[in-house]
C-alpha cells in the first residue's frame, strides 16, 4: 500500500482516533480537522498526523484542507441535537455531506470514504437515521460522474475501549444502585468491534472492488439490549435488577432524559430503537476480516469496580 495523504473529518471521535492511529502505523500524512485544537492535542503523539482548526461547514476552509488529498474520510455524526427538531440532524449529516461532496470535486480528491448508519434511510423512523440515508445518498449520487470514487460503511453500534455504548451502560450501571430501568429492552443489534470498522475503512482505501460500494458492518451475534446491560453487569461485578420498561415508559424516560444535560436518552434515540440494528448478511468477505463478539473484547477494557473483583474471584472457584 504506497503512503496517502489523508483528511480526515470526525477524526477526534472515538472512531476517528482508530483509523488515524492504523493509518499513521501505515506511514499515511493525515491531516485532522478540528473545531478545537487544543483539545485533541493527544492525537499529536501519532507521528504522522497534523490537527487543523476549523468550521468543516465553511465550504472554502474544507476545499483548502482537501486540496492534493489523495483521499477523504468524513465521520462526522451526531446522537442527539440541540435546537429545533431535526435542524442539527439536517446540519451535521445531510448539509455537510453535500459540502464534502462539492468540495471533493472542486479539488479534484478521488477518493471518499463515508460514515453512515445501519438501517440509514428516508423511511428511516428517526431524524438521526433519514438525515444520515440523506447524506449516503448525497455521497453516491456525487460519485456518478466519476469524479471520485465512494464507498460507504453502514454499521450497526460499534464498541470497544473508549466507546460511549458499553462504557456509558457501565457508568449508569454503577450510578444506579439495586434496579436499572432499561427502555427498548427487546430492540436487537449486531454489536461489531471498532478494530474490525477501521481495518475495513483502511482495507477500502486502495481496493478497487470497493469502489461505489455501500457495506452493512456487524459483529458475528446479535442481542437484545436486556442481553447486553446484563452482560456489562455480570462483567463487571455489578448486581442489578433490570427492570424492563414498557413502551409507554421508554418513551416518558426519553421524554425525560433528553433535557438532562449530556442527553443520555432522547426521543429521538427511542424511535432510532424501534428498528432492529441487525444485518441481513454475514460480514464482506472482501474485507478477508473475522469480526470479534463483545464476549472476545469486552472483559479487556471494561474492568469489574475494584469493590466487586473478590466476588467475581469467589464466583470463578465455585
Amino acid at each position: 500500500m504506497r503512503q496517502l495523504k489523508t483528511c480526515l473529518l470526525g477524526g477526534t471521535g472515538f472512531v476517528g482516533h482508530s483509523i488515524a492511529s492504523s493509518l499513521s502505523a501505515l506511514g499515511h500524512r493525515i491531516v485532522v480537522v478540528t473545531r478545537r485544537q487544543q483539545r485533541h492535542r493527544d492525537l499529536l503523539v501519532l507521528p504522522t498526523v497534523t490537527l487543523v482548526e476549523g468550521d468543516v461547514h465553511d465550504q472554502k476552509f474544507l476545499c483548502r484542507q482537501f486540496q492534493g488529498m489523495d483521499v477523504v474520510i468524513n465521520l462526522v455524526g451526531i446522537l442527539n441535537e440541540s435546537g429545533r427538531k431535526g435542524e442539527g440532524f439536517v446540519r451535521a449529516h445531510t448539509r455537510l455531506a453535500e459540502r464534502v461532496v462539492e468540495a471533493v470535486k472542486q479539488t479534484r480528491v478521488p477518493r471518499l470514504l463515508h460514515m453512515s448508519a445501519l438501517n440509514a434511510g428516508s423511511e428511516g423512523p428517526s431524524h438521526y437515521l433519514r438525515t444520515k440515508g440523506e447524506a449516503e445518498e448525497l455521497v453516491h449520487n456525487g460519485a456518478r460522474g466519476g469524479q471520485y470514487k465512494a464507498t460507504s460503511f453502514r454499521p450497526s453500534v460499534i464498541f470497544g475501549p473508549g466507546d460511549s455504548f458499553t462504557n456509558r451502560f457501565a457508568g449508569l450501571l454503577r450510578s444506579i444502585p439495586m434496579a436499572f430501568p432499561l427502555a427498548c429492552p427487546d430492540a436487537r443489534m449486531q454489536p461489531v468491534y471498532i478494530e474490525d470498522v477501521t481495518h475495513c475503512f483502511v482495507q477500502a482505501i486502495q481496493d478497487h472492488g470497493t469502489y461505489n460500494q455501500r457495506y452493512n458492518l456487524c459483529g458475528p451475534k446479535v442481542y437484545t439490549l436486556y442481553e447486553i446491560v446484563e452482560y456489562l453487569a455480570r462483567v463487571t461485578g455489578m448486581k442489578r435488577r433490570i427492570v424492563r420498561l414498557r413502551d409507554w415508559q421508554a418513551r416518558a424516560q426519553a421524554s425525560v432524559m433528553e433535557w438532562v444535560p449530556g442527553k443520555p436518552f432522547s426521543r429521538d434515540n427511542y424511535l432510532s430503537l424501534q428498528v432492529d440494528s441487525v444485518c441481513d448478511g454475514d460480514f464482506p468477505t472482501i474485507f478477508g476480516c473475522t469480526p470479534r463478539s463483545m464476549e472476545e473484547i469486552v472483559p479487556g477494557y471494561l474492568l469489574p469496580h475494584p469493590d466487586h473483583i473478590d466476588a467475581l474471584r469467589r464466583i470463578a472457584r465455585r
